[in-house]
């Protein structure tokens, strides 16, 4: 067998996209590359954390089993005003899987990037509980609340870095390999087989996803100036995310480039579609295998 190659993983954020993140790793990982170290912004904090202390696969399976009722249990509003969800009860799921963990102690290194709101900094967590690092770096804006550590208010790393290369500049690996959910190509390109089974959860489970932006509207109601017949605030909310994500990506990309870019198209699924968990980790798969092949032409 020949020598494993040793890289360091870059998971970029993108909302429910991040999903592919997981399929990417399974790829990666049957293709003899061992991860050596992460870092992660928002969805790619979550998933590079859970393989990190060694809890993706269980989390995986959770999230392939959870069903109209679990999801509808998860979901405690705030009405502070600071973000549509508290996301206590989905983090205390989170915590239920990661144990109380401390970012010192995984066997690799793991960067979280979030966003100092009140600094309007970058912030690298590369140490304290792993559980807190990601509840930070995934409180997508007007979505989650802010994540309070130390004195700050922490909020989507995604905000100001979007795949957030530098906190591996430094490693001795092999090769830097990074996952940016917000790639340029379209998603018809991409077939992939979705059960029935599958598609019948999916559908359930949008139901609830639609009643999250119904309450996003009366939430911040007082706020909204009009409506597009085509799309919803979240469609809005997401598309505008995406787009400042792009920019920010661009400037960041010319300071630091990977060795390999695996894209996930920006169309894949909307950004709050956290329902579609199957269908992108096919996805990440998938991409990851045809980007491997070219690689080792």
């Amino acid at each position: 067998m020949s020598k494993k190659k040793t890289i360091s993983l870059v998971l970029g954020s993108g909302g429910a996209r991040g999903y592919a993140h997981m399929g990417v790793i399974e790829e990666l990982l049957k293709n003899n590359y061992e991860i050596k170290s992460i870092s992660g912004s928002s969805m790619g904090a979550l998933i590079g954390g859970l393989y990190a202390c060694g809890k993706l696969e269980e989390f995986k399976n959770w999230v392939l089993e959870l069903d109209l009722l679990d999801v509808a249990k998860l979901v405690d509003f705030s009405f502070t005003g600071t973000g549509l969800i508290q996301g206590d009860k989905v983090f205390t799921a989170i915590e239920e899987i990661v144990g109380d963990v401390i970012i010192e102690d995984l066997p690799i290194p793991f960067t979280a990037v979030a966003t100092d709101l009140i600094k309007q900094k970058e912030v690298w967590i590369q140490k304290g509980r792993l559980v807190d690092a990601i509840r930070a770096s995934i409180a997508i804006p007007s979505v989650f609340t802010p994540k309070k550590i130390g004195e700050r208010y922490l909020i989507d790393g995604g905000v100001l870095n979007p795949l957030p290369i530098a906190p591996t500049v430094a490693d001795d690996t092999d090769l830097t390999i990074a996952v940016n959910l917000s790639a340029h190509i379209g998603k018809d390109y991409y077939k992939i087989h979705i059960p029935k089974k599958v598609r019948d959860q999916e559908s359930r489970m949008q139901e609830i996803f639609l009643d999250l932006a119904q309450k996003a509207e009366q939430l911040f109601s007082r706020e909204k100036k009009g409506t597009f017949k085509e799309m919803g605030m979240f469609d809005i909310m997401g598309r505008t995310i995406d787009i400042m994500q792009n920019a920010v990506l661009d400037c960041k990309m010319a300071g630091y480039s990977p060795d390999i870019i695996i894209g996930i198209p920006n169309d894949a699924c909307g950004f709050y579609e956290f329902n579609k968990a199957y269908e992108m980790i096919e996805l990440g798969r998938i991409i990851t295998k045809e980007h491997l092949k070219e690689t080792h032409k």
